[in-house]
């Protein structure tokens, strides 16, 4: 039985093209230092608490207004209950899109086996020789490539996508990359805000890159990419 931390009701962005709902779960593996889901990632009182049942009520309540739903974190993977709840959710005939840090492909394939995502979206945190720095702990790189593959060969649409933060990401990194993910469909540059309650509270007011500077980035790294854009955060 999964408990989520917060739900979004409706957002015209998280799933694109689709009118979605966004559920937050808690507990995280990584500790991005830019991150700015805290409570999430520590599994944290959020003052809010929402049972499958609930969930299950919205769904109904809202059939045939929302096309889906998007699972974030934290990171949904953690939780082996997961592909319980997607089952349900795609009995009811929601589409399903998945935010995930690509660090436990086991659960990956599993979902993907059962035809239970329809859209995945993976961060990929920086380049390899510094994608510790980005996620905060030691992270095992054949994981994230395992996640990669799979992610590439589901057949599903997905985008990967990278926060460039300014003391951590540099014009190396984007380039390196493009280079690692070359033939991959979608890739998302995003803008990061350094003005909210990060979890590294040193980078907090230390500025982020300008869109012209993320569309310079993105300009880099079109040779290697069916489609590169850019977000602001």
């Amino acid at each position: 039985m999964i408990i989520f931390k917060g739900i979004q009701k409706t957002t015209l962005i998280d799933f694109p093209g689709k009118v979605a709902c966004t559920l937050f779960l808690p507990k995280c593996n990584f500790r991005c230092p830019f991150c700015y889901n805290k409570q999430l990632v520590f599994d944290e009182d959020t003052g809010v608490e929402i049972t499958e049942a609930e969930v299950f009520d919205f769904f109904k309540e809202r059939k045939g207004f929302l096309d889906g739903v998007c699972i974030t974190g934290g990171e949904p993977t953690l939780h082996k209950d997961l592909p319980l709840f997607l089952e349900k959710t795609k009995a009811l005939g929601f589409l399903s899109k998945l935010d995930t840090n690509g660090t436990v492909p086991e659960m990956l394939k599993i979902l993907l086996k059962k035809n239970l995502l329809d859209y995945i979206s993976m961060d990929i945190k920086s380049s390899k020789k510094e994608y510790e720095t980005a996620a905060g702990v030691k992270v095992d790189l054949k994981k994230i490539e395992e996640s990669i593959s799979l992610i590439r060969k589901s057949g599903i649409d997905y985008e990967f996508r990278t926060t460039l933060v300014p003391k951590i990401h540099q014009e190396q990194d984007v380039l390196e990359i493009g280079q690692w993910l070359k033939g991959s469909k979608l890739f998302f540059l995003q803008q990061f805000n350094s003005n909210i309650d990060l979890l590294d509270s040193k980078l907090q007011g230390t500025g982020s890159f300008s869109v012209e500077e993320l569309e310079n980035f993105a300009k880099t790294l079109k040779p290697f990419f069916d489609k590169v854009g850019v977000r602001r955060i």
